[in-house]
């Protein structure tokens, strides 16, 4: 069988333990903050960007450039490797299309060798979800179009849930609307995101209170989730309790028994801001 590659871009939020263990290459998109850019030649944790926030910084981000995709690849088909790439949402960045542009430079380049580019239309730990899977599927032996087939077909069937403590953060980011960064505004109003079949963020619902919306984002996805599926990933920004106590609902009250607990990582939490919480699992539709 050939020898192929995974890769994907940071907005995936894998943690970098991770991504060295099975060998995944990762292309940074760089944070910009108080004036300097972040990215993985120079990072900055989670925390310190949640930090910055509260103190009233205001992070942008930009995406990955086909000039930066194509460093990344090359190295990989010199070594004889065919990639598989998990691109960030279309409907979010124009990160995918660089990737794209950057392969059809390189195939030309290397006509022996295959580059497959996904839309995975997803964001955050959802793309981190498919990544995973695509993982397993690869360590069990399947081949890199077995493993590009499964994730073409099933990246519409990972369910994002997302609240947030601020909208403004999104609407200033050009992720949502001005009326729905009103709607999150409102007193006591928490608004329930998803990230749709276009992937992009659609808010789908409000509640009043924090408490409320974590409780109808689990009640939601858990009664969505595929038969037999018992991985659940969830993201935070910067409210580890928070996050724990979803999980350790997740193992006691529906019987899942792989949750996973990581930072919204900067990328994302320049546009989500402080305290947003996120859960995503393999389920019967997005």
């Amino acid at each position: 069988m050939r020898s192929y590659v995974i890769s994907t871009d940071s907005s995936a939020d894998l943690s970098e333990a991770y991504l060295k263990e099975h060998q995944i290459t990762m292309i940074s998109l760089s944070c910009i903050l108080n004036g300097k850019i972040y990215n993985s030649e120079n990072p900055i944790t989670p925390k310190q960007l949640y930090d910055n926030i509260r103190e009233g910084a205001m992070p942008t981000t930009s995406q990955v450039n086909p000039e930066q995709a194509k460093a990344a690849f090359e190295p990989l088909l010199k070594e004889g490797k065919d990639i598989l790439h998990l691109a960030f949402s279309s409907g979010l960045s124009g990160s995918c299309q660089s990737a794209r542009i950057a392969a059809e430079e390189l195939q030309d380049e290397y006509p022996e060798r295959k580059i497959v580019v996904i839309d995975t239309l997803l964001a955050a730990l959802g793309q981190g979800l498919l990544v995973y899977k695509a993982v397993q599927l690869k360590e069990q032996g399947a081949s890199m179009d077995e493993v590009a087939d499964w994730c073409e077909k099933n990246k519409d069937y990972i369910a994002s849930y997302v609240t947030v403590d601020d909208l403004f953060h999104l609407y200033r980011g050009g992720r949502v609307s001005r009326s729905s960064a009103v709607l999150g505004s409102m007193v006591g109003i928490k608004p329930i995101i998803r990230v749709n079949e276009e992937g992009k963020l659609e808010v789908i619902g409000k509640v009043r209170g924090r408490k409320k919306a974590i409780q109808t984002i689990i009640k939601d996805l858990m009664e969505r989730i595929r038969d037999g599926e018992k991985t659940v990933f969830i993201s935070h920004g910067d409210c580890l309790e928070e996050a724990e106590a979803i999980k350790q609902k997740l193992i006691t009250d529906y019987g899942m028994e792989d949750v996973q607990i990581e930072y919204v990582g900067p990328v994302i939490g320049a546009h989500t801001g402080v305290g947003v919480l996120a859960i995503f699992a393999l389920a019967n539709s997005r």
